[in-house]
């Protein structure tokens, strides 16, 4: 029988020598228990209904379904699951969009031991948690305009290298049309053109490198 006062935790990523990793530092607090590693978005949601831990470390970039889906089904069964996104990613559009899903702080792969403790525990006692970084950066986006869903489709497909005509074809929607996206795209990102739109997307986390 678990004792009240440990918290319990599930660590998903889709590494395994990562999920491993972080549980070797979290079981060196007497106060933590890893009871579960999931390596997709799909493994977390059902490991999540089937073990009910205190808190859930997520990872983002993951197979299958990604982690702010993986977080969007998980807080949609339970509102109440303390999540901590923990990525490497640090683009604004990240952190809204894993926020927006439900989790409850935000950290970076690359932070202390100390303070990846500190967050679970705040966290798991109801706090959010979001390293000064990471609202730092979005401070600094609070005032940007926002891509439509159609921007963003718009803006994948020039990451790939696409013409304004392949990209018609690809939506099925005219030449003029991507003309006006791309315009508002690039008053928007505040882009000087379609090379400098990616790269900011890319670097905020609005869209990821084409595969």
């Amino acid at each position: 029988m678990q004792l009240t006062n440990v918290i319990s935790i599930l660590v998903v990523d889709d590494h395994p020598v990562v999920c491993e990793g972080i549980a070797a530092i979290l079981e060196r607090h007497t106060g933590f228990i890893v009871v579960g590693m999931a390596h997709s978005g799909r493994e977390a949601v059902n490991m999540a209904a089937e073990l009910d831990p205190t808190v859930i470390l997520m990872d983002l970039n993951m197979p299958e379904m990604d982690g702010v889906e993986a977080i969007r089904l998980i807080h949609d069964v339970n509102p109440q699951a303390a999540i901590l996104i923990l990525t490497t990613y640090a683009g604004d559009a990240d952190i809204v969009k894993g926020l927006k899903a439900g989790a409850r702080g935000y950290l970076l792969k690359d932070s202390e031991a100390e303070e990846l403790i500190l967050a679970i525990e705040s966290i798991a006692d109801g706090q959010m948690c979001i390293q000064p970084e990471i609202a730092a950066t979005l401070a600094e986006h609070v005032a940007d305009k926002e891509l439509t869903d159609r921007e963003v489709e718009v803006l994948q497909l020039i990451s790939r290298g696409m013409s304004n005509q392949a990209i018609a074809d690809a939506l099925y929607i005219s030449t003029g049309t991507v003309k006006t996206h791309v315009n508002s795209i690039l008053s928007k990102l505040d882009a000087n053109d379609r090379t400098h739109a990616s790269i900011i997307a890319i670097r905020r986390g609005i869209i990821r490198l084409p595969d």
